[in-house]
């Protein structure tokens, strides 16, 4: 059986520095940081995560605030927003949830966030200098695997990373993060996709796997190298009528299968989403400093 490699103990751990670096703050008569989020629509899972976050920024000390829409709102209006939100001294960071409707180009909203306030590390500006290794805020999740990865110390260098997904959220950024001369890092690392041929064979060959495809339950055993490190980044509710509640909560691995192959693995939930929240934090905390945007 697997190491479990345990998100919740890890988050709870760096929100306990992050809670004492903020109460530092507040002690030098600093105020606390303050976090923006902004959702449109009633979308459940989009729902649940935004109130994850207020959970998680109550029990650090940083100030959580909701500016919740009509999934009808204009884009123009929700940029208006943004701007207001860019120039309000009181916010340190904010956050626009995704997914938008469908009339709303999710460029434009991003490109429209201050690269300062940008805690989500979507921007481009912040993009750029993950890509040149500056210092920057990096996007939530692939920050949180790597947190993962040192708080359990699997050595990532010389070793082979295949990560399954190419998404501008998790998959590309986490490939560069990976690959870059650093510590974890300097990893050899294959980017595949659902359109990769021989996409089993080159999973069977990877020392870590990171899969952050979409697709429930899409790892089995047989695409996993014995003793393999693997990282599951999905997250899907699926009907399960044996289950009091109607579903059940799984990820883009066969966990019940792939455990039995991995040497270590995170579990759907209680690995990477614990992760990407503390990451958000840790990202809130450095806006509030201004240790990148001085």
């Amino acid at each position: 059986m697997s190491i479990l490699i345990d998100g919740k103990t890890t988050s709870e751990k760096i929100k306990s520095r992050i809670a004492a670096e903020v109460a530092h703050l507040i002690d030098n008569e600093d105020k606390a940081p303050h976090l923006v989020a902004v959702l449109v629509g009633q979308d459940p899972a989009s729902e649940f995560y935004v109130k994850s976050k207020e959970k998680a920024c109550q029990s650090v000390g940083i100030i959580s605030s909701l500016y919740k829409y009509s999934e009808k709102i204009t884009e123009a209006d929700l940029l208006q927003v943004i701007d207001f939100l860019n120039n309000d001294p009181d916010v340190d960071g904010f956050i626009v949830q995704l997914p938008l409707p469908s009339h709303i180009n999710v460029d434009h909203v991003i490109n429209r966030i201050s690269p300062a306030k940008d805690v989500d590390g979507f921007h481009p500006m912040n993009i750029g200098k993950m890509v040149l290794g500056a210092e920057t805020y990096l996007p939530a999740t692939p920050a949180g695997i790597l947190m993962l990865l040192e708080e359990y110390k699997i050595e990532t260098e010389g070793k082979n990373v295949v990560v399954l997904g190419r998404s501008n959220i998790v998959g590309t950024p986490i490939s560069i993060l990976l690959s870059r001369k650093a510590n974890p890092g300097n990893a050899t690392v294959t980017l595949c996709h659902s359109k990769s041929a021989n996409l089993e064979e080159i999973t069977s060959k990877a020392d870590i796997l990171i899969a952050a495809i979409g697709q429930p339950e899409f790892v089995k055993a047989h695409m996993v190298k014995p003793n393999a490190v693997v990282i599951d980044v999905g997250i899907h509710r699926i009907e399960d009528k044996t289950n009091p509640k109607g579903y059940r909560i799984t990820g883009d691995v066969d966990f019940a299968e792939v455990s039995k192959v991995a040497s270590h693995i995170t579990p759907v939930p209680g690995g990477v989403g614990l992760m990407t929240i503390a990451a958000l934090l840790e990202n809130t905390l450095k806006a509030a400093k201004k240790t990148v945007y001085r």
